[in-house]
């Protein structure tokens, strides 16, 4: 059974509720997805299937609408509200990433809709929130990341190089995991209460919680970190992680043994590669972690000796890459030592890793229009009990509009004569 089956949702469709309201489709949920005649922007969005551009043809669409059905309802129109409202009124959940304002001027915001149902819990995803001073301001992926701090600590070593955006929509998918699990937490909460409530997500924000350790350092101590390559961005400069293998590729050496056991192994493996104290004397330092009861990190740069057992692990890390082919340090480093480390992949590669197929990362998903399945992107978790799965292909434009309002019973004949007015679009 999955997580969310029973759950019924109605997202009014837009680039930043697409990823939350995949991820409530995919555990599950009915998630009615509300377009405009014109259809949703983002559904000619590139790249394209074959390279051939059209809106039931974008990657980015096919994506982030997953599991899915889509209708058509004209919203500037009273009498595509009307049916908004009566198919809200059925809902447990309404997503929506309008700018502030827009809704309440269409009658459908928040007090208006809970009016309809008390127990409706609501979830309004903006750059800024739907209150204070900057509401209104305009934004992008780019200035959402730079203003919330991810920016800040992405980059190089090499400081005169500006710092690096992440690209895929990063803001609006943090964005999107954040007002997932605020109603996932909703709804538990309503479950117990019976009370609905309006969540407000702001991009800005959920980035800003999302810069690991540097907007504590600031808050707590007023430092700032700096950008570092490939690693955390921290104070002060660490080691470097990634390094160059022997094949020409590099890898990311990981997080080097913190426990006696650990270092165990890495003394094992070492040798299993014919390292010893010639070729890396510094291997005395390693079998001293591993004699010892007990490593704390914290004693790194306090302890001479414990910070020149850390130290070793790094150098034997980085010793072990230079002598290896890239795929042979990361499967050997994780199955004979136990460390984690990674070759540093395209995504192209890490999608065809073994590792990520032999996890069920790849989700086969059926085109009945092309007459063939599609490979996804798969679960981004995996629950114990619940499943997660694809249950279709994103909506083609009005593909379930009929369906969704004879379920909700509107009758035939005014389907018809909303059809003939252009407030609702059938599948092309």
């Amino acid at each position: 059974m999955s997580a969310l089956e029973g759950t019924r949702v109605i997202e009014l469709s837009h680039e930043r509720t697409a990823y939350a309201g995949k991820l409530l489709a995919d555990m599950g949920a009915d998630v009615v997805l509300v377009e405009p005649p014109r259809g949703d922007a983002t559904r000619h969005w590139p790249p394209f299937a074959g390279d051939v551009p059209g809106p039931e043809r974008s990657l980015h669409w096919w994506h982030y609408q997953t599991s899915k059905r889509g209708i058509v309802l004209e919203l500037e129109d009273e009498r595509g509200r009307e049916l908004l409202r009566r198919l809200v009124a059925r809902a447990d959940v309404v997503l929506e990433g309008e700018d502030p304002g827009r809704l309440a001027g269409l009658g459908l915001d928040y007090p208006d809709l809970a009016a309809l149902r008390p127990e409706l819990v609501m979830a309004s995803i903006t750059p800024f929130g739907r209150s204070g001073p900057r509401r209104d301001e305009l934004a992008t992926d780019l200035t959402v990341l730079a203003a919330g701090g991810p920016v800040w600590s992405c980059g190089y070593d090499d400081h005169s190089l500006p710092p690096v955006r992440g690209l895929g929509g990063q803001a609006t998918a943090i964005g999107g995991h954040y007002a997932a699990l605020a109603l996932l937490t909703a709804l538990l909460h309503r479950a117990a209460s019976g009370e609905g409530q309006h969540v407000d997500v702001s991009l800005h924000a959920a980035a800003n919680v999302t810069t690991e350790m540097a907007s504590y350092h600031w808050l707590v101590q007023r430092t700032t970190v700096q950008r570092q390559t490939g690693r955390h961005a921290m104070e002060p400069v660490t080691l470097p992680t990634q390094i160059l293998c022997a094949d020409g590729r590099h890898v990311c050496t990981g997080v080097p043994p913190r426990r006696p056991e650990e270092f165990a192994r890495l003394v094992a493996w070492l040798e299993s590669l014919g390292i010893g104290e010639l070729e890396f004397p510094e291997l005395v330092f390693l079998r001293r972690g591993a004699e010892r009861e007990v490593l704390e990190f914290s004693q790194i740069g306090v302890d001479d000796e414990v910070t020149a057992i850390f130290a070793a692990a790094r150098e034997a890390m980085n010793l072990a890459a230079s002598l290896l082919p890239a795929r042979d340090f990361f499967l050997g480093a994780q199955q004979v030592a136990g460390i984690p480390v990674g070759v540093i992949y395209s995504p192209e590669e890490a999608f065809e890793d073994a590792h990520f197929v032999a996890r069920g990362f790849q989700a086969e998903v059926q085109h009945p229009e092309l007459g063939r399945s599609v490979r996804y992107p798969g679960a981004p978790y995996r629950f114990e009990k619940s499943r997660w799965r694809i249950a279709r292909r994103a909506p083609r434009l009005g593909e379930h509009t009929e369906e969704v309002l004879g379920a909700a019973g509107i009758a035939r004949d005014e389907i018809e004569a909303l059809l003939a007015a252009g407030v609702i679009r059938p599948a092309l």
